[in-house]
């Protein structure tokens, strides 16, 4: 028996990466999934690659209209959520000084504002019960240069998880966020080599994390293992933050 048989998840930006090893991990545990992602492609690839009890919705989730689609798509299929982990989110990078108006409307519209109305637009098909994830990130707890900006987007949905914890309370939905710390994506990889030796040092074992170990925290706040964890951020960094 799977930790989440025959409920449904939506789990947006989930071709790649963290999100994508999630929703695998989930269909695995018993759930029909839904997953987004920009590019139809990497949707047909990241479909294939889960296998059966899962539909790719093509969305931009800084786009409501995008959003729209993918919720009538779930309606039409299955007609309720349980869980929905909000995933989608983009990065950047400029130090004070140099940040762009565009940058910064880029970057809060899909990380903060997509966040929000991927978790407003699921509301009326979620059943009592039922979890929300937000994928966060460690950068909104520690300085980094050039991450600003981003850090900001994140630090927004540490706020959310508070206030619809409350707000969601008498239907017994839980808010939580995800915070990972460096993950091999393919993100990671693009990072320079001395990038990925500063965070490598910072981490008591010494090596970055993988996106399996997102997917396995995940699943326990998607689950009823977590039915106590309510408004809370849990960080998946290797305690790169934590110490």
């Amino acid at each position: 028996m799977g930790k989440l048989d025959g409920k449904v998840a939506v789990i947006t930006g989930a071709t790649s990466g963290m999100a994508l090893a999630s929703a695998k991990l989930f269909v695995e545990e018993g759930a029909y999934v839904f997953i987004t992602g920009r590019k139809q492609e990497s949707l047909d690839d990241a479909v294939k690659t889960i296998g059966p009890n899962v539909t790719g919705v093509q969305a931009d989730s800084a786009k409501l209209a995008d959003l729209d689609q993918l919720y009538e798509t779930v309606k039409r299929e299955k007609g309720y959520i349980d869980v929905v982990f909000a995933s989608a989110g983009q990065g950047g990078r400029a130090p004070l000084g140099e940040i762009t108006e565009e940058q910064f409307d880029s970057v809060f519209s899909l990380n903060t504002r997509g966040t929000l109305f991927t978790v407003q637009k699921a509301l009326p098909m979620m059943r009592n019960g039922g979890s929300i994830i937000m994928n966060g990130s460690i950068a909104h707890l520690k300085g980094m240069p050039g991450l600003g900006v981003y850090a900001g987007s994140k630090a927004a949905l540490r706020s959310f998880a508070r206030s619809w914890a409350v707000e969601l309370a008498e239907r017994r939905i839980r808010v939580n966020v995800l915070s990972p710390g460096p993950i091999e994506t393919n993100v990671m990889a693009n990072l320079p080599a001395e990038a990925k030796e500063n965070f490598r040092k910072g981490i008591p074992r010494k090596e970055l994390g993988y996106p399996e170990e997102i997917a396995t925290t995940a699943l326990f706040l998607a689950c009823d293992d977590s039915s106590f964890v309510n408004g809370s951020e849990i960080c998946v960094d290797g305690g790169l933050a934590q110490i």
